[in-house]
């Protein structure tokens, strides 16, 4: 555990409590997330100087609700519940929730009704604020010692606090986009009531990690799987900044990356970095195994089982290797374990976040597995990896293969890596690509009837997409001038066999959805 002043966030089952996470980091405050039945231990693991409850889609008026660990409370630090946690702080203190009462989902707005810490900056008494309502239940009487500091039309107790022990609810969520000064709330709790700096800062994560890496693998041989990605790339740099040549990155080209992303993956290790790279074309292996597979998550499964299958194959050759090196995400660690503390469903196939294959006899190194992605691109940046580079879009580590609904066929893969390539030249040129957060094509398993010249075509429709975040869970989609739009589609058509018309999605990606594609 590293040394920094801390916050302990306490995961109810919230779908946006990794975004409490983001802002507080955001605000340079280290935090992390555990389940409610393991936040006795966290606790102790941890000493924070400050917890957070989340929201959470039980209801505290059940008897097998979850409930916040009475340590906690006996704790003396300041706490904050979020939604589900203000209820849970009420129910558990002497308060009172009931079911049944005038719900509030989406906007609102609160009325502030007494000065508090919570509110520097937001407004005095009687301002009106703009909040995130998503509740079902509704606090009907809060603990003695506790005070109203705001309403709303459907929560009397829309924000309350005991400004002694330093404990405070509020009804709505501050952590999401739709609360506008959210991100204000949450930082007069850390900084105002729990009095944290912001000491954690990038340059702190990358002396602090080359020190664990060298301390953690010693004079042993270290392989890295590398996807080409963001994520592995900055893993990479950073553990070779460490160990230098006891690195040996292992690049399994799948045949499902982006057009010519192997050759520039290839360069920018070996002659930029100088570092160790063993390449793969495994193409072949992975299309031929796809062949006939249609169902999306069987081709992950199977993408998963064949990459680890080359790799060891291709492990096996360097001696003297004992760990394995990957770019696994706080997401990823968070998702792999579910708000009830067991594993989830599904484990990421591209980052083996609950283990290794017992026959590989490797031990993880995980250097970014306390970073959300935006952490990993200033990372990189911090270690002088490009603007151009890090600054990529997310590509998902099964590639290609879930964007092409269907059945994976090399004449389906080179098609959508043109399109793709077509498609993101356009973006650049328009001066787009920073403006967005992904964009992608997607070649549809439908056929259209066309005419291109004097001739009927019946081919295949290509999607586009593009989306814009802040933090890559929740999104909407970009609006691109429709010059652009047209220009890409003429260019698709004339330039991609397969292809007679191209269609725009304008889906959005609503506040609880994780996973992308």
């Amino acid at each position: 555990m590293n040394a920094h002043q801390k916050v302990l966030i306490v995961d109810f089952g919230s779908q946006v409590t990794q975004l409490i996470a983001r802002r507080l980091r955001e605000a340079n405050v280290f935090c992390e997330i555990h389940p409610f039945e393991k936040a006795g231990a966290a606790l102790a693991a941890m000493a924070p100087q400050a917890i957070i409850l989340s929201g959470g889609p039980a209801s505290t008026t059940e008897a097998e609700s979850p409930r916040a660990d009475p340590a906690l409370f006996a704790a003396g630090v300041p706490i904050l519940g979020i939604c589900y946690g203000e209820q849970a702080i009420c129910a558990q203190l002497g308060g009172k929730v009931e079911s049944g009462h005038h719900r509030e989902f989406g906007r609102a707005e609160m009325v502030i009704t007494r000065d508090s810490p919570l509110f520097a900056g937001i407004g005095a008494v009687d301002h009106r604020e703009p909040v995130w309502m998503s509740h079902g239940d509704r606090v009907t009487v809060i603990p003695e010692g506790f005070e109203v500091i705001a309403t709303s039309e459907g929560a009397p107790f829309a924000a309350i606090a005991d400004e002694t022990r330093r404990i405070y609810g509020v009804q709505f969520h501050p952590e999401v986009m739709h609360t506008p000064r959210g991100a204000t709330i949450l930082k007069n709790f850390t900084h105002g009531v729990a009095g944290l700096t912001g000491d954690w800062t990038m340059a702190a994560y990358r002396d602090e990690q080359v020190a664990k890496i060298r301390a953690q693998v010693g004079d042993a041989k270290v392989i890295c799987g590398l996807s080409g990605g963001v994520d592995s790339s900055v893993a990479a740099v950073l553990i070779h900044e460490a160990i230098g040549d006891q690195l040996t990155c292992v690049f399994v080209d799948t045949g499902l990356l982006r057009k010519d992303e192997a050759k520039q993956v290839t360069a920018l290790f070996r002659e930029h970095y100088n570092i160790p790279l063993v390449h793969v074309d495994a193409s072949a292996e992975f299309l031929g195994t796809l062949a006939g597979i249609s169902d999306p998550e069987t081709k992950r499964k199977t993408i998963g089982r064949v990459f680890i299958k080359v790799f060891d194959r291709e492990a096996a050759k360097i001696e003297g290797a004992q760990f394995l090196a990957q770019g696994t995400l706080y997401p990823d660690v968070i998702e792999s374990v579910s708000a009830t503390g067991g594993p989830s469903a599904v484990i990421k196939s591209h980052h083996n976040v609950g283990g290794l294959p017992d026959y590989m006899k490797l031990k993880l190194v995980e250097p970014l597995r306390e970073l959300f992605k935006d952490e990993v691109r200033a990372l990189g940046r911090e270690l002088g990896l490009s603007d151009a580079f890090v600054g990529r879009h997310p590509f998902p580590g099964p590639g290609l293969a879930i964007r092409i609904p269907g059945e994976i066929t090399p004449d389906a893969v080179a098609a959508l890596q043109e399109a793709d390539a077509i498609y993101l030249d356009e973006i650049r040129k328009a001066g787009l690509y920073d403006d967005i957060w992904q964009a992608f094509a997607v070649l549809l398993p439908v056929k259209t009837v066309g005419v291109m010249g004097d001739a009927r075509t019946y081919e295949k429709v290509l999607a586009l997409r593009a989306v814009t975040s802040t933090d890559g869970m929740t999104a909407d989609f970009f609006q691109f001038p429709w010059d652009v739009l047209a220009r890409t589609a003429t260019r698709i058509i004339n330039e991609v066999r397969g292809v007679n018309r191209v269609v725009y999605d304008v889906t959005s990606k609503p506040p609880g959805t994780i996973e992308w594609e």
